[in-house]
């Protein structure tokens, strides 16, 4: 009997007692028997393992390799990890971080993108970039909670991240811990008369800042012609927030279809009346750093003809995860259900390309493979959708003509030009300053659109 001691503690563990299955002989054949395989491999453990190791260790390490297993971001969170995970650096005024989204890759640690004005951000850290220690300790056997809890400390703090950049040998970095103040908007003008809105990711205070954002500019300047919306290296964030942001541009349509495992678990999100842009002409920058929620929002303006999308193809993650709490064990992060655009066009794999694709025109090449996307990371979930017919872009028959990509590529080592790759490069100027090529294009681009637009309300 002791053998199944550890298989109803698993059970408790994942389920409450009211949705354990029933013993009957159709299960007893199926998941019991393998349960008791697990319990025989737990005694064997416990008793011939040349090291002891405590029984929840080995139930947690269970249920972390089980979600491992599934796909690149389902996770087990231990009671000390989930109970961090409810108190966040920004509540504590004594921690610190260092600003990083991160992701593993084949055990590999990766970087998503560095959040806008983090220590991370300013030591020049970029998506695509791997990881292999934190202050000289190797990183490769910790789940991302690991890795979190390692980048945190005390304010002032210094920490040094081994890193790879491009195809260069691994070098050491080191930055301060600070309180970062993750600020989702962010906006000023551009030559007078052009609303730039940065949207670094979303949050419980998003829709009300950019709102705010929104209105701050239309008083600045009354003769706006139009608004970029920048998602570059937005590494997403809350769902709601996400829906939020795309419906406050949107007066009517979809904003998104939300697809659960079974066939009929299907929910579409309608835009509720409104625009705060008040019809007038928007361009969404994007790249491969434009993630998750983020690309929720640049389908949605997209597929409802409300933006012309500007810049490289997207991450192309649409999983929605959903932290499970298991009765005072802990946590675990599941994936239980993606999103689409509203044409039910596929993210997940796949990403959005933009309806006029812009290179930065300075490149930092990255080594074949470091700028992988969610199709590339092991074990991310297939898309088994039907590719949709090709369709215009939004407004085909009134934009103005392609905006050509003026990149000089690098030249290779025999003095050959090398085909610039959009999808293996990242800007070298910050996002929203003068320096921004890809902004520069976007304003291009939105000043035709506006002309445009003014010639067919005369």
């Amino acid at each position: 009997m002791r053998k199944w001691v550890p298989t109803l503690v698993l059970l408790a563990l994942l389920a409450p007692a009211s949705a354990l299955p029933q013993t009957t002989k159709s299960n007893k054949g199926g998941v019991y028997e393998q349960l008791n395989l697990f319990g025989e491999a737990f005694e064997r453990i416990r008793q011939d393992a040349v090291e002891p190791v405590a029984d929840h260790r080995l139930i947690e390490t269970a249920i972390t390799g089980m979600l491992a297993g599934l796909d690149p971001h389902s996770s087990y969170l231990s009671e000390d990890e989930y109970k961090a995970q409810q108190s966040p650096p920004a509540g504590d005024s004594d921690v610190g971080t260092v600003g990083l989204v991160l992701t593993i890759d084949s055990g590999q640690l990766k970087v998503v993108s560095p959040r806008d004005g983090s220590p991370a951000a300013s030591a020049g850290i970029k998506p695509g970039e791997t990881i292999f220690a934190i202050d000289k300790e190797p990183v490769f056997d910790l789940s991302l909670s690991e890795v979190e809890q390692r980048l945190r400390g005390p304010i002032d703090s210094e920490v040094s991240l081994t890193l790879r950049r491009g195809t260069g040998t691994p070098a050491e970095i080191k930055m301060k811990r600070a309180a970062v103040k993750f600020t989702p908007v962010a906006s000023h003008l551009e030559t007078g008369n052009i609303g730039y809105i940065r949207l670094a990711g979303f949050d419980a205070g998003t829709q009300a800042a950019l709102t705010s954002a929104v209105q701050d500019l239309q008083t600045q300047a009354k003769n706006l012609i139009g608004f970029v919306v920048d998602l570059r290296n937005n590494p997403g964030g809350n769902f709601d927030a996400a829906v939020a942001a795309a419906d406050a541009f949107i007066e009517k349509g979809d904003i998104a279809i939300v697809k659960g495992r079974k066939s009929d678990n299907v929910k579409k999100i309608a835009a509720t009346p409104g625009d705060l842009a008040k019809g007038l002409p928007i361009v969404a920058l994007v790249n491969g750093g434009t993630a998750r929620e983020a690309e929720l929002v640049a389908g949605a303006l997209q597929d409802n003809h409300r933006a012309v999308l500007v810049g490289t193809k997207t991450f192309g993650e649409s999983s929605i995860e959903t932290l499970i709490p298991l009765n005072g064990n802990g946590a675990i992060r599941l994936t239980t259900a993606r999103f689409t655009t509203p044409s039910s066009k596929a993210i997940q794999g796949k990403g959005i390309e933009p309806d006029l694709a812009v290179s930065p025109l300075k490149l930092e090449r990255l080594a074949q493979g470091l700028s992988r996307r969610e199709a590339d990371l092991r074990g991310a979930l297939k898309n088994t959708d039907p590719t949709p017919a090709a369709k215009k872009p939004p407004g085909a028959a009134n934009q103005p003509p392609t905006v050509p990509d003026k990149s000089t590529p690098p030249a290779n080592a025999n003095g050959t030009p090398a085909k610039p790759d959009p999808k293996e490069s990242v800007a070298t100027g910050d996002l929203g300053t003068a320096e921004d090529e890809q902004l520069i294009q976007a304003l291009d681009v939105l000043r035709g659109l506006a002309l445009v637009t003014a010639r067919n309300t005369r």
